[in-house]
């Protein structure tokens, strides 16, 4: 049975080119002919390789949770509930300010430049952020059973607390904030953090 023509371009790489773009112009400000021009591809190969441009931006934000957002979950492996929340920033702040990256976080950019016609996207970014959100609640309530908090903190409100700092560290990347005065915001932060009495 005679095989098919193999493809002539490489899908990590093309993922990683279609990650780049999601990120720095957002899923509705990256057109079609803008990914098959950064890819090297035309738009049925593209189709043929990823499905439509829905799927591809899917792909592409996996690949994002997987490499620059990994920080997230390997922080919340730390010993501590509080040394896990100085490395969920500190690798926040490391991911934001990397010059090889765009500015901001695509879970939040990714958001906030989705208009009626992307709600899926947007739903989907909002999924994301929640489970993220919830993973912090759970670190937080396993710290508390642990001693490690104290038992009258609300792991939710601790949780929501943090990760809002964390989005807004990269919504204040993105509007030009330096890697001192998001540091700056973290040890704001941390002066709020629960001790025990």
């Amino acid at each position: 049975m005679p095989r098919g023509r193999p493809r002539q371009f490489d899908l990590d790489r093309a993922l990683d080119t279609a990650l780049l773009l999601f990120w720095r112009h957002g899923y509705e400000g990256t057109s079609l002919a803008a990914l098959t021009e950064a890819i090297g591809i035309n738009v049925p190969s593209l189709y043929a390789a990823f499905g439509n441009k829905e799927a591809l931006f899917e792909k592409a934000l996996a690949r994002y949770l997987q490499k620059p957002a990994a920080y997230l979950p390997k922080a919340l492996q730390e010993p501590t509930s509080r040394r896990a929340v100085e490395k969920l920033f500190g690798g926040a702040i490391q991911m934001v300010m990397n010059p090889h990256h765009p500015d901001g976080c695509l879970l939040v950019q990714g958001a906030l430049a989705s208009g009626p016609s992307s709600e899926s996207i947007r739903q989907q970014l909002s999924r994301r952020r929640a489970g993220a959100e919830a993973a912090v609640r759970r670190r937080f309530e396993r710290a508390i059973t642990e001693g490690d908090l104290p038992s009258n903190v609300d792991a939710a409100q601790l949780a929501r607390y943090i990760v809002t700092v964390l989005w807004g560290l990269s919504v204040q990347a993105a509007g030009g904030a330096t890697r001192a005065q998001l540091k700056e915001v973290v040890e704001w932060a941390l002066r709020c953090w629960p001790e025990s009495v």
